[in-house]
């Protein structure tokens, strides 16, 4: 499966690429070589009734030409393989024929010739987008270099909210208490379709601003069955799984959390529980379910319950984020695990 966005938007367009310079080299190298060229006369032009518009394009038709050439005195009536608002009846085009058989021929446009500029450009295009991604990744990490996650420390438990913005491209996450204050949010700095999202990670109780590269979530197949899929996206170019198992995070997670049959999480950190999540509905705060009790009940991916007792927040936040903005329910990424842990 190919996302058509982040590296799947890439892989797509230099697959494109790569086609349209194809074509363009056959078109212009190959298919008429050895052909001559000479003028000939546009006979007609007139709509092919065979042709299906589409009827959410406006004026959306296709044209047949069909034109006339001389070659060693013998005149030729052929339909032409192009069509151009420039033809016009009773005018002249140049055209290519095949001197051992006449009758076979082809519009000399130069189309060929856009098709491989075409090509080149939008392979240039991702060269430059890839140097620009490597740079910024690089240039991350080392004002990264000398930034951890916060040490795990206790304090009180608190029930917190893990809150996703909707409604906007650039949207980012936070964490809230019981008031409604936010204790730790992620702003989207720079949106863009092919490389990773800039994002701000503001730890307001501690004072701290981290800038971090969120790339887009990808889906892949590991076989024919919709669980085996993975899920999965970047942080500052590493994956998003493998960051966490980095710094110490696994997590448990089991279908159902006693109010919605959705994915809950225990979150450990070295072995030893730093909290424990449920995924809720938009309305996340128990006032709000309150007063929502038929939403209440329908789970939705990127909003969480938080029961913790750690005061330091960050890794605990990006674990819920990677949940959140991939669609994985498990620490591999994957969707199997959960029904296991079940």
């Amino acid at each position: 499966m190919i996302s058509v966005k982040g590296p799947g938007l890439k892989i797509s367009a230099a697959i494109i690429a790569i086609i349209a310079l194809a074509a363009g080299f056959w078109m212009t190298f190959i298919q008429s070589a050895g052909y001559v060229t000479t003028q000939a006369t546009i006979v007609s032009i007139s709509e092919d009734p065979n042709y299906v518009p589409d009827p959410n394009t406006e004026n959306d038709k296709q044209y047949i030409v069909k034109v006339k050439y001389n070659v060693d005195g013998k005149d030729y009536f052929k339909e032409l393989d192009s069509y151009s608002s420039t033809y016009k009846e009773g005018g002249t085009v140049e055209i290519k024929y095949d001197p051992n058989d006449p009758s076979k021929i082809h519009a000399k446009n130069g189309l060929g010739i856009y098709f491989m500029i075409a090509g080149g450009v939008i392979l240039l295009v991702i060269l430059i987008l890839t140097i620009k991604k490597n740079m910024s990744v690089k240039q991350i990490k080392n004002a990264n270099a000398d930034i951890a996650y916060a040490p795990s420390e206790k304090g009180e438990v608190r029930e917190l909210y893990f809150i996703t913005d909707t409604g906007t491209p650039k949207y980012g996450h936070r964490i809230e208490d019981k008031n409604r204050n936010v204790l730790y949010e992620a702003k989207m700095t720079k949106f863009t379709m092919a490389n990773p999202f800039g994002f701000d990670f503001i730890d307001r109780e501690n004072n701290t601003v981290t800038p971090h590269l969120i790339g887009h979530a990808e889906e892949t197949d590991w076989n024919m069955l919709l669980i085996d899929n993975h899920y999965t996206f970047t942080i500052d170019g590493e994956d998003i799984w493998k960051h966490l198992k980095r710094n110490g995070i696994t997590v448990n997670s089991k279908l159902g959390n006693g109010k919605v049959p959705a994915p809950s999480y225990v979150i450990l950190r070295d072995g030893q529980e730093i909290a424990r999540v449920e995924t809720t509905s938009r309305y996340v705060h128990e006032e709000d379910e309150e007063k929502h009790k038929i939403a209440g009940n329908i789970p939705v991916q990127g909003f969480y319950r938080i029961h913790t007792d750690e005061k330091n927040l960050d890794l605990l936040f990006v674990t819920v984020l990677a949940f959140a903005r991939s669609g994985a329910t498990d620490d591999n990424g994957g969707s199997r695990k959960i029904l296991f842990n079940s």
